[in-house]
């Protein structure tokens, strides 16, 4: 198979699809793989260190998407991109498609095979092993982030986050105790915060509730709680999430105007249309706006501001699915692998995951392979 990686180019992305250790798995599998030129240059990979990898390079995304068969990438494709990939074409990247119907339109209008990474399930339907590493670096990252916009002249509180002898720290809720939550707030705890954690799922709650033991109090999430208590919060985390479907509103703007001044928001799950009412999708190079002398951090693709650590983590997680589907074909790796088949978004001009087709109100095919001649 040919396997393509064209550089990314959403605004402030730096990762890159293919690192080149994992060129050097798929071509000692015996497939063929081509670099655009300088993908990996935001993470210092030169072009040489891919041909030494035993990749080829190619002079424009034009010539990738034209002459692979599967292309990986990180983050969903734009519109540019979309307008290059042809019918029965691997599409192996991150989709957040429930809250970007544009997207959806131009994927279904190419007939391409668009699996996902973030639906894809782990052993049995248990975890998303694919997005578990990006969640473990934005929750870790919203908390760093979060204590900065803390500061006075960042428009925050003016609380440090770790308090001072004598001075209380600061109050950070915690929505969601799964990875993304379960990191942001161990990075909140490790830094001296009074950490609240909110969660639904009890074998998580009891999860969460052994490993920090007492540093971090852990909640049975509901909006009774949220209404009373987010006015007491330095910092809310919003990390909730539904696979492929819309995150949940849980903080709405008439709670916002009960907060006080400076309090800061950070909503890790923006990429799924985030869990604040007031949430719009930013940039790291215009990351924060303010509604309601609230501090809102909504950017897009947290972990691509450090690319390095999110690329390597990426690729070691998405690199053996990658090579069953280089290995088997799409429909072979598809039948063999339950878990690899719930990454399967969009096939063929069909949506074919349930929660996605909801969020979008179109149709969904459980089904779509039957499509392919």
């Amino acid at each position: 198979m040919i396997v393509g990686c064209p550089k990314e180019i959403k605004a402030q992305e730096h990762r890159v699809g293919l690192v080149p250790s994992s060129v050097r798995e798929y071509v000692n599998h015996g497939h063929k793989v081509i670099m655009q030129t300088g993908a990996g240059a935001g993470i210092n990979f030169t072009d040489q260190d891919y041909l030494e990898a035993g990749a080829e390079i190619r002079g424009s995304a034009q010539e990738i998407f034209a002459e692979a068969d599967m292309i990986v990438k990180v983050k969903e494709p734009q519109a540019v991109e979309c307008a290059m990939l042809r019918e029965g074409q691997i599409l192996f990247t991150y989709l957040h498609l429930a809250a970007d119907p544009e997207q959806a339109r131009g994927l279904m209008k190419s007939g391409c095979v668009a699996i996902a990474y973030e639906t894809v399930t782990g052993r049995n339907g248990k975890g998303l092993p694919l997005l578990a590493p990006m969640s473990e670096v934005a929750g870790r990252l919203g908390t760093i982030v979060g204590s900065y916009y803390l500061q006075k002249h960042m428009g925050g509180t003016g609380r440090l986050i770790c308090g001072v002898p004598g001075v209380m720290p600061a109050n950070v809720l915690v929505i969601g105790g799964g990875v993304a939550g379960f990191n942001a707030a161990r990075i909140a705890v490790g830094m001296g915060a009074n950490v609240t954690i909110l969660e639904k799922d009890h074998d998580r709650i009891r999860f969460l509730d052994d490993y920090f033991r007492g540093e971090a109090t852990v909640v049975y999430s509901s909006i009774d709680f949220i209404e009373k208590n987010a006015p007491q919060m330095d910092m809310i985390i919003g990390a909730v999430l539904i696979p492929g479907a819309s995150a949940p509103k849980l903080v709405t703007r008439e709670m916002l105007k009960k907060m006080a001044p400076g309090t800061v928001i950070v909503d890790i799950a923006i990429d799924q249309g985030g869990c604040f009412e007031t949430s719009k999708p930013t940039t790291h190079s215009d990351p924060v706006y303010v509604i309601d002398d609230v501090v809102h951090y909504c950017v897009a693709n947290m972990p691509g501001a450090v690319p390095l650590s999110s690329a390597l983590a990426l690729n070691h997680a998405v690199l053996p699915y990658g090579l069953k589907l280089a290995d088997k074909g799409w429909k072979e790796a598809l039948a063999a692998d339950p878990d690899l088949r719930n990454g399967l978004n969009i096939c063929f001009g069909e949506i074919a995951y349930e929660s996605v087709a909801k969020a979008l109100g179109l149709p969904f095919n459980p089904d779509p392979v039957a499509l392919a001649v």
